[in-house]
């Protein structure tokens, strides 16, 4: 039995950021038929390639990748705009023959996916945004996060406090209907036939890799992919900016800190989004089969995924 035997297959590998899962889902997609479906937000965007240790076009040359460079810095992400996307990217992928490979770090989006979140789709109101961003500037921009955490606790826990963007949305969400953002997160039945692989290792290992990464990063020229989006007029505000590297950077660049401080909050703020991804995928999920990376064969990963082991159907 493999993976071809079962309806819809899917497989997705998870696990922190710097732990290696781009590099194994290459070498699985060429070894299995495989073709990599992004589930990293920070990918999207065009021109922000050394700040998200986004592969790199001869890395990708052998492995078909999908949601790779598809949006402009300005654009704004929903999860329900990626689970339109991974969906309409997962269907070509089984019409060719081949097995989609959901790999990546953004938890909610892969969590979207698999549990077919029933999102709200209230629309934006930009009356409402307007009060919510005038209590923000005269009370801060802790207030509605706390507002968040004391009205829908669970909403709170699954949003990272400095995501302005996202708490505004689920506070707008709140106030027009009524009800729990959180419970727009209803879920229906997948369409997949999955298997979950998670990539792990002891997590001193995993801070020294970060440090290497970020390292690595200023030497190949993160300071001046930033300089080239911001004078581009990519403005540091914008959502795809937020991400880790390129605020930090962004500051220093405006003259708010010195590049050595930089650097430091760099690794510091990755230390704690791993943290936060520890909360989507968690080392006791009977769900998730892990895999140590150190000594790891990509061999050893596809024997697994080849085996009868691990599938879950449709509804169970």
């Amino acid at each position: 039995m493999s993976w071809t035997d079962f309806e819809r297959p899917l497989v997705i590998i998870v696990g922190p950021t710097a732990v290696g899962k781009t590099s194994m889902a290459i070498e699985l997609g060429e070894l299995l038929s495989g073709e990599v479906v992004s589930a990293d937000s920070r990918y999207f965007y065009r021109g922000m390639n050394i700040g998200t240790a986004k592969p790199t076009v001869k890395e990708m040359r052998n492995v078909i990748h999908h949601l790779i460079d598809i949006s402009e810095p300005d654009e704004t992400w929903s999860i329900a705009r990626f689970q339109s996307e991974a969906r309409t990217a997962i269907a070509a992928i089984h019409q060719r023959g081949n097995l989609p490979l959901l790999v990546g770090g953004t938890g909610q989006y892969v969590r979207a996916l698999l549990d077919e979140w029933n999102l709200p789709t209230q629309e934006r109101d930009d009356h409402l945004r307007e009060v919510l961003e005038h209590e923000v500037k005269k009370a801060g921009r802790d207030i509605l996060y706390a507002f968040l955490e004391k009205v829908d606790p669970e909403a709170a826990a699954h949003i990272d406090p400095r995501n302005k963007r996202r708490t505004l949305r689920a506070v707008e969400v709140i106030l027009r209907t009524g009800r729990l953002f959180s419970a727009g997160r209803g879920i229906s039945e997948s369409p997949y036939t999955r298997k979950m692989i998670g990539l792990t290792c002891d997590r001193m290992t995993l801070y020294q890799r970060i440090d290497e990464r970020i390292n690595a990063m200023i030497e190949n020229g993160l300071i001046e992919e930033v300089e080239v989006l911001l004078a581009q007029g990519v403005s540091p505000k914008y959502s795809s900016m937020s991400a880790i590297g390129y605020r930090e950077i962004s500051q220093y660049l405006n003259g708010g800190i010195s590049l050595p401080d930089a650097i430091v909050l760099m690794k510091r703020n990755t230390r704690k989004f791993i943290r936060r991804q520890a909360n989507w995928f968690k080392l006791n999920d009977p769900s998730i089969k892990w895999f140590d990376v150190i000594n790891l064969s990509k061999y050893e990963i596809a024997d697994y995924i080849q085996s009868d082991l691990g599938w879950t159907s449709r509804g169970e």
